[in-house]
């Protein structure tokens, strides 16, 4: 087999995995977790040395960490980043050390375990979010994923070439240290490896959508500063947050506590004249301390630039065996956070669904409903991340904003106010995050209802064929979701009837692992029907009574190719 440059290299062996993944980041190891727990192979391969240095992604959406629930350790997770008992507050100031201009309240996360359950509405789930950086995020997802039988992590390992015909997917591979290479044969491929993915190239496959939007703000060249500062939160005299904002006319910025301690991460936007390939530590530490406001000293641990002002799609997620997920597939500018949680979701949807097929159980046409899905979703997410950028970066501050007068103080107000009403906007979001949804997919079953509109800020319940099953907290602090199984599930509420078993049964006989629940009748007018099937990935695939039953057989037909 040749390379992209037309090289032969020697192979040194042939491994086989049903799966071959490429890209180890989030989605790349939420596959690895999803396959190998259902008992199908995966080999995984990133360049990098191992999981993520840099903190990049910041917040965990609580749709995430109902995922890392189903699967077992989002209380794990949750311990990570920053201590227990630190605010999570999302906080602006015209620097650091100078005016405090507006502050979001939001818990830390020991308070987030003991309100979820107290809540309802719009934030009716079984976890609320958690700040952490990506970093420990990957960490937790490679230790329980390299426990997997048949799940082959492999970092420091590049993919080089690929060959899909009729019987799968081989793959050449490199060791990067020693530039040996090996073999994998797989049944099918997934490219998890970010926005220059060699995958999605590979397929002649293209984003569509904006770029290079300009904005006083998340709209350019960033300069991205992982930094230690011993000194920071004693040298400023405002209470602690996790998102410290940076609002004046000279230095616009953001920065994530990592640690809650000593570890944070600096963003600014470069400004005209500043060249950002030529940015030094020194520059990285003078960007830091002016916006700062006070000379507080800080060691510079990493640096890089990066573009903000992408609203990216790939125009496809799939051909044939292969498959699209993460950045590769789609490209955000972080405001929202949506970036790394909607990577998360490609991976849930993917797994199953491969299982399902590498199994035996689905014919490979199940797998032509990822692209249907999670596509418009994605088109969903960046267009309310580009939406979020524009609320911050197009709102400029006034130039008197940082002045000791009354002119000052008003333009201080002004800002103020925008700023508390758009971190409201931004960073308490239930829609976004428990709102996509699935319709017109294939292995969704509509029963004519409409679902809730789709609103950023406002999540409403609803058991609407098609989107996230709703959740209730069962007597004894019992989450619904940790009585579902891990495969299909299908609900009855009230008392046991023989016809709710049959239809169970009936299931059953279809090849399809299925965990029949029964639920208090009062828990029916939250999901209006006798009987509800849930997917795998906790989507409602179908709902209605025992005598509408037959209709099941369409949603778990297609999954069968029957």
């Amino acid at each position: 087999m040749r390379d992209d440059a037309g090289r032969e290299g020697v192979l040194e062996a042939r491994l086989t995995a049903a799966v071959l993944i490429v890209g180890g980041g989030p989605c790349g190891l939420m596959l690895a977790n999803e396959l190998g727990r259902r008992g199908v192979s995966a080999i995984l391969v990133d360049e990098k040395p191992g999981t993520a240095f840099n903190p990049q992604a910041n917040a965990t959406q609580a749709r995430s960490m109902e995922h890392y629930r189903r699967l077992g350790f989002a209380d794990e997770i949750r311990r990570e980043g920053l201590p227990a008992d630190y605010p999570t507050d999302v906080a602006y100031f015209t620097r650091y050390a100078g005016y405090e201009l507006a502050r979001f309240a939001l818990p830390s996360s020991s308070r987030a375990g003991e309100l979820i359950k107290g809540m309802s509405g719009s934030w009716s789930a079984a976890e609320l979010p958690h700040r952490v950086s990506q970093k420990y995020v990957e960490a937790v997802l490679l230790r329980h994923a390299e426990r997997l039988p048949g799940i082959k992590l492999n970092y420091g390992h590049r993919l080089i070439g690929y060959v899909e015909s009729d019987d799968g997917i081989a793959g050449e591979v490199e060791r990067l240290d020693d530039g040996s290479r090996f073999q994998v044969q797989a049944d099918f491929l997934v490219g998890a490896d970010g926005p220059r993915s060699m995958v999605r190239q590979s397929l002649g496959i293209v984003y569509g959508g904006e770029t290079g939007m300009q904005r006083d703000f998340m709209g350019g060249r960033m300069l991205a500063v992982y930094l230690r500062s011993p000194d920071f939160y004693a040298s400023i005299p405002h209470a602690k947050a996790w998102m410290y904002n940076c609002f004046n006319g000279d230095r616009r910025t953001f920065m994530a506590s990592v640690n809650g301690r000593d570890e944070f991460a600096f963003h600014t936007q470069l400004r005209p004249g500043e060249d950002a390939g030529a940015i030094t530590v020194t520059e990285a530490k003078t960007a830091f301390q002016r916006a700062c406001g006070v000379p507080i000293a800080c060691e510079v641990l990493s640096f890089l630039t990066w573009t903000a002002g992408h609203a990216l799609v790939a125009n496809g997620m799939q051909r044939g065996r292969v498959f699209l997920g993460g950045d590769a597939a789609h490209l955000f500018t972080p405001t929202g956070g949506l970036g790394y949680n909607t990577a998360i979701e490609d991976a849930v949807n993917l797994g199953w669904k491969l299982a399902s097929v590498v199994k035996g159980v689905s014919p490979v046409a199940l797998l032509d409903s990822y692209e249907i899905e999670r596509r418009p979703v994605a088109l969903r997410n960046t267009d309310y991340a580009r939406r979020f950028a524009d609320s911050l970066g197009l709102f400029a501050p006034a130039p008197e904003i940082e002045h000791a007068t009354d002119q000052g103080d008003e333009a201080r107000r002004i800002a103020g106010a925008y700023l508390e009403r758009h971190a409201r906007a931004e960073f308490n979001i239930p829609g976004v995050t428990f709102g996509g949804r699935y319709d017109g997919s294939p292995i969704i079953i509509s029963d004519g209802s409409q679902p809730p509109p789709d609103a950023a800020n406002v999540y409403v319940p609803s058991a609407c064929p098609g989107g996230r099953a709703p959740h209730a907290w069962l007597e004894g602090g019992v989450s619904l979701y940790d009585l579902f199984g891990f495969e299909w599930t299908l609900l009855q509420f009230g008392e046991v009837e023989t016809a709710h078993a049959a239809v169970a049964d009936a299931v059953r006989m279809l090849g399809v692992d299925v965990k029949l629940v029964t639920l208090p009748a009062s828990l029916r007018d939250l999901y209006e029907a006798d009987l509800a099937l849930i997917r795998p990935d906790q989507i409602v695939a179908w709902r209605g009574g025992a005598s509408q039953a037959g209709t099941i057989g369409r949603v778990l037909g297609h999954a069968k190719g029957q």
